[in-house]
């Protein structure tokens, strides 16, 4: 009886999935598909606790959605898989192809101790493959928004249909996963691709019409929280368009949301041309850019890291990563711009302590969201634009809800002083910090660092 063996990755789920399709078609009406997944310590180690604990919860989902056919192994996949192969007599691998630098080595690795056996790639966890969208050179896109221009033009195929007629190979020996990590006290979402399905639902129907305003609103709830279930693949992106394309009036608002689906494929691009661009910098004579380093500067470092600045949205976006294991994005800006330009710390150290503590933490994402923020990236504006944490606080928080949510030593406060609490009028409140740096000199300090590596 024909087995195909289909391998789970960022496709945690069993609708619009190619790879299914093809492993079942594969396997052909009496033939049999053995779901897998495997514990690879090279990307489950180095994960902060909150995604390893999402990943156990979202396969403890898919399992259950595959009553119970879930076989989990540990090891290096280019020996686990090809092994597995044999144990269960496969005729063929199928897999959502990878983009990553890591994932890219490691499939290539399977491919070859497969010999015979092929692995099949079809699909990826993107609405367009990285590197299918280039300049017409063919090298490319540096900016986003010539690329996403590309992109639209270029287009994605539609949501491949549910499946049907497979048959799971049962009885297959399937090994425990590892323990269970404790994220740290932060509430995660609910895992899995039905949690996924009804949180795009309930923004669909309830707060999408606001989206081009509310989703700079930290305050507000005005995005869809996606991002960890796109990360692990519960959900494709083709889903969520085909859902919106399929709305009466969006508008504006269907425009942005969409702007926000080609940023990911947009960093999935630049990290599938430039690898490298995951620990280096994509403007490498910014790597001259001098850095605080001592005693004090720890300090000031792990101020920011327990969200104890003394700048109000900095303070609440830092206790939101530890409190959820996620930020709003328009914050995110605001604290990666405060470490590198207010704390002069390097890029990468942001990156790696967001990696640490992120649900949705996506290395390309999150890589060169921080070099945009840093001006060592894809950002068109160079590296001059610092982030005013009480100016962007007074925009994007007025009443201060974000900031009163997160930081309780503030919430006696009126609107007027929450992003200044030093101008109140019984000064700041008992418990909260005094400014760990003055803004504005710091921006000079900046400035003036960028000034001398540009004249070299």
């Amino acid at each position: 009886m024909p087995t195909s063996l289909l391998w789970f990755r960022r496709d945690l789920r069993l609708g619009d999935h190619p790879a299914l399709l093809a492993a079942r078609d594969a396997a052909g009406p009496d033939g049999d598909v053995v779901p897998v997944f495997v514990f690879d310590d090279r990307l489950y180690g180095p994960s902060g606790e909150p995604r390893r604990r999402f990943l156990l919860d979202c396969l403890s989902a898919l399992d259950a959605d595959l009553a119970g056919a879930l076989v989990l192994r540990s090891g290096d996949p280019a020996q686990v898989v090809p092994a597995l192969v044999r144990e269960v007599g496969a005729t063929s691998v199928h897999i959502s192809a990878d983009a990553g630098p890591y994932g890219r080595r490691r499939d290539a690795a399977v491919e070859q101790a497969l010999a015979d056996v092929p692995l099949v790639r079809t699909g990826s966890p993107y609405l367009v493959t990285p590197g299918r969208v280039t300049k017409r050179d063919g090298t490319p896109f540096q900016v986003f928004t010539p690329f996403a221009r590309a992109w639209r033009e270029h287009g994605w195929r539609a949501p491949a249909h549910s499946p049907d007629g497979v048959r799971w190979r049962t009885g297959v020996r399937s090994e425990d996963p590892p323990p269970a990590p404790d994220p740290g006290g932060a509430v995660l979402p609910p895992a899995g691709e039905q949690a996924g399905l009804a949180a795009w639902a309930r923004f669909r129907d309830e707060r999408l019409l606001g989206y081009a305003e509310g989703r700079n609103l930290p305050g507000a709830d005005g995005t869809s929280r996606l991002s960890a279930y796109l990360k692990y693949g519960c959900v494709h992106p083709r889903t969520l368009l085909a859902d919106l394309a399929a709305q009466d009036d969006g508008g504006e608002a269907v425009r942005r949301y969409t702007d926000e689906l080609a940023w990911r494929d947009f960093y999935a691009d630049v990290l599938w041309h430039r690898p490298d661009s995951a620990r280096e910098y994509l403007k490498p004579e910014l790597q001259g850019m001098g850095y605080d380093s001592g005693r004090d500067a720890e300090a000031l470092v792990r101020a920011w890291e327990s969200g104890r600045t003394g700048f109000p949205i900095v303070d609440a976006g830092m206790r939101q990563l530890l409190g959820e294991a996620y930020v709003h994005n328009r914050v995110r800006m605001i604290v990666a711009s405060f470490l590198v330009k207010d704390l002069h710390q390097e890029w990468t150290r942001g990156a790696r302590y967001f990696m640490q503590h992120l649900v949705d933490g996506d290395l390309a994402s999150n890589q060169h969201g921080w070099q945009w923020v840093a001006g060592t990236g894809t950002d068109a504006s160079p590296y001059y634009r610092v982030f005013n944490p009480i100016t962007q606080g007074k925009k994007f928080d007025p009443d201060g809800t974000y900031v009163k949510r997160w930081v309780p030593e503030l919430r006696g406060l009126d609107p007027t002083h929450v992003h200044e609490p030093w101008t109140a009028p019984g000064g700041i409140p008992a418990g909260y910090p005094e400014p760990v740096v003055d803004h504005a000199h710091e921006r000079r300090v900046s400035l003036d660092r960028y000034a001398r590596v540009r004249a070299g």
